[in-house]
């Protein structure tokens, strides 16, 4: 399996936010996401939070795609 950790960094302008809650100001409480360049299907996550800044997880679409189907039974989501 390719390591995604060795590919080329996301630029910041690459990233969409997820928001939800938003607890302290306009894009507090985010997951954004970007492609991973160079790779296919490679995604990687990143916390909005201050708190956050710098934690980031890369994933393939098949272990994002099993995470949301998984979590959206789980919590009784209809997607």
């Amino acid at each position: 399996m390719l390591n995604l950790y060795t590919l080329p960094a996301v630029e910041d302008g690459a990233f969409e936010n997820f928001c939800g809650g938003n607890l302290g100001g306009e894009h507090e409480a985010c997951i954004d996401v970007a492609a991973v360049p160079g790779a296919v299907e490679a995604f990687e996550l990143r916390d909005s939070k201050p708190e956050g800044a710098g934690q980031k997880l890369r994933v393939t679409a098949a272990e994002v795609d099993d995470f949301v189907l998984g979590w959206a039974k789980k919590r009784g989501l209809a997607l």
